[in-house]
């Protein structure tokens, strides 16, 4: 994340607590941030996944696929990694799973308070 997307995430955050509106949700100012977060923590399990084991046998990435994910303030549109063998199986964010956890998402938005 650039810094001036930063400074924007906290500026519209500080505006919203004045106001005494939710920072979570699609207009919240933490809701991309939480995005972000979720991107670059599967984008790093794939990095994990292609070890040099698995590039001599040919795989590699492939891609990406939009998933939307249900958290508990609304829908967030994510890229999950693909890869040409189809063997990367994510474990934040398991194939096929369609809802965030409930106890997973403050969890990872309180490492950024």
């Amino acid at each position: 994340m650039k810094k001036e997307e930063f400074d924007s995430i906290k500026s519209k955050a500080l505006e919203q607590l004045l106001q005494g509106k939710s920072l979570f949700g699609k207009e919240g100012a933490l809701g991309p941030l939480l995005k972000e977060i979720l991107d670059a923590a599967v984008d790093g399990e794939m990095s994990a996944h292609l070890d040099d084991t698995e590039r001599s046998k040919g795989n590699k990435r492939n891609g990406y696929k939009q998933k939307t994910l249900k958290t508990s303030q609304g829908e967030i549109e994510l890229k999950t990694p693909q890869d040409r063998t189809s063997s990367f199986s994510p474990q934040l964010i398991k194939k096929r799973q369609t809802v965030l956890a409930d106890s997973l998402e403050p969890k990872i938005l309180g490492m950024y308070n």
